[in-house]
């Protein structure tokens, strides 16, 4: 009777959510887009009448001077930029506090956030915190914790955003949402508001050509991840988002192996970065689902990337969905050309998960993890379904046990 009542709660919080999002603010992003675009941000940002800029990204990428032809142009029209460049893989509490520091420091207006998923979700609730200096990061946990006490104490809300990414991926240039690690506790949680949106995103796949092949497909695919999720999840969902999660599949099936065999095809990388655009448009709406939840707390308690737990975890949670999402996959079996003349809706599901460990395999995505624990299984399990109950918009609910039993069949 409990776990009946529960999954009826859950399900009216998202049907309720689900019916207040027909009108809500979906304000995209403005896209600046094609080979060497980057040098055309510092105009726009000029434009905009700012003259001081904070630039959050990671040291990896200021070593490669992946950054040098944006601060170039940035000098060019007079914009002053300062730069923080500690971010981590899984952006941790004490970077955001980092760049906040230096956005104070310099008296910037407006943030560029250059990079991966971890720059852009540091520079978001960077962001959020210029706006709510008086909230933490902890309290910023979960959805609309930052717009709301804004609106109610007349707080401002956070600077312009302009995001840079040089992965195909994450879909966050385009997102409401970031991922914050608090190593203190190994968790890793999500911070979603419409005013964490960027207002521009520019898609330069010049920035991308240099990628490490595995960076190339756990980024790929975790995009991937974001098409899918939002595809197959309730509520959410319209029209539009529902194309935008079919092209981007159709694009990352027809381009990740390219772009992950030849780092220097600037047509695949295009494409790659536009399937990730318009992944992240898809779940933005639509929402994510299990494959996260788990990814989120594996990243958090083990330090596993992102991208590629994404990657090993989607087929194992689809095949636990089972023939609830028969319908959804076998459509996307058919619109990407995986299905074949004959099969039913089942068949069609099955090849289509198929594709995806098949995909897996030819670009380096490994089966299974070796790093999970017996012990930590169901700390694991619990603060997977915390996270993803009642907000994300599931095709069916898991119990604990059901949780904790697709995090031991990950095991290696």
């Amino acid at each position: 009777m409990i776990w009946q009542l529960k999954k009826a709660y859950y399900r009216t919080y998202q049907c309720g959510l689900g019916l207040g999002m027909k009108v809500s603010p979906w304000l995209e992003p403005e896209i600046i887009d094609g080979p060497d675009s980057v040098k055309k941000l510092p105009a726009v940002i000029k434009e905009k009448g700012f003259e001081r800029v904070l630039v959050v990204t990671d040291a990896v990428l200021m070593g490669l001077n992946l950054l040098d032809t944006l601060f170039e142009a940035l000098k060019a029209v007079g914009v002053k930029y300062y730069v923080y460049d500690q971010v981590q893989p899984n952006p941790t509490i004490a970077n955001i506090e980092g760049a906040l520091d230096v956005y104070n420091a310099n008296n910037c207006q407006a943030i560029i956030a250059f990079g991966g998923g971890s720059p852009m979700d540091c520079a978001k609730v960077t962001g959020a915190r210029v706006a709510r200096p008086g909230r933490s990061v902890v309290k910023m946990k979960g959805l609309f914790k930052v717009i709301l006490p804004a609106l109610r104490m007349g707080s401002l809300l956070p600077p312009m955003l302009f995001a840079v990414p040089t992965t195909a991926g994450t879909g966050s240039e385009t997102t409401i949402a970031a991922v914050v690690s608090n190593p203190e506790t190994h968790e890793k949680f999500p911070v979603g508001d419409f005013v964490l949106r960027p207002r521009y995103a520019v898609l330069d796949p010049m920035l991308t050509l240099d990628l490490p092949p595995h960076i190339t497909s756990t980024t790929g695919m975790d995009a991937m991840t974001h098409a899918v999720e939002s595809y197959i999840g309730k509520f959410y969902n319209n029209e539009s988002t529902r194309l935008k999660a079919i092209k981007a599949v159709q694009l990352i099936f027809e381009n990740i192996e390219k772009a992950y065999n030849n780092g220097q095809d600037v047509e695949a990388r295009g494409q790659m970065l536009r399937a990730a655009y318009e992944a992240g448009v898809a779940f933005t709406r639509g929402g994510v689902g299990n494959v996260h939840t788990i990814g989120h707390n594996l990243g958090g308690m083990y330090g596993i990337p992102h991208g590629l737990a994404m990657s090993v975890i989607l087929p194992y949670v689809l095949e636990w969905y089972g023939k609830i999402i028969h319908k959804q996959l076998a459509e996307l079996a058919d619109m990407t050309g995986i299905s074949a003349a004959g099969m039913d809706k089942a068949q069609k599901a099955e090849a289509f998960i198929q594709a995806l460990r098949d995909l897996n395999k030819r670009i380096g995505i490994p089966e299974k993890f070796e790093q999970i624990k017996d012990e930590d299984i169901p700390l694991i399990a619990e603060r997977a379904l915390s996270e993803c109950n009642p907000n994300y918009p599931v095709p069916k609910i898991m119990k604990l046990e059901d949780c904790m039993a697709v995090i031991k069949s990950l095991q290696a």
